[in-house]
């Protein structure tokens, strides 16, 4: 493989790589919405509460574990531009790998969870 190639082809796998981790924390990019309750060396745990019509700016979660205190319904737009509907039942849980996202509040009520994220 020439030079160039190769060199194309790492500067292309680093971007991939820090793409996702260079999205910002969510405590930096929507303080008013994610709060820390507690952190140590392994995990992370927020508490994330917002009101319908309500919307995060783009930020990053590490991979996590996410428990609604609230029911609500509410849509994550990944940086591709593809866009999920998730809809939640207090008590409901969902384990996700790390992603970026923006997150939209689209139902008539507030939401309410509890985020684990892992370090």
């Amino acid at each position: 493989m020439k030079i160039c190639q190769r060199t194309a082809l790492l500067a292309l796998s680093l971007l991939c790589v820090c793409s996702g981790a260079s999205a910002q924390d969510p405590i930096t990019t929507d303080g008013d919405k994610y709060k820390v309750r507690f952190e140590n060396d392994r995990i992370r745990v927020l508490e994330y509460r917002d009101l319908p019509g309500q919307k995060t700016n783009q930020h990053y979660h590490r991979p996590f574990v996410l428990f609604a205190l609230t029911p609500f319904k509410r849509t994550i737009t990944l940086p591709d531009g593809k866009v999920l509907t998730r809809e939640f039942k207090a008590g409901d849980m969902l384990q996700s790998e790390a992603q970026t996202h923006i997150g939209a509040n689209i139902g008539d009520t507030p939401t309410h969870v509890i985020m684990i994220e892992m370090k």
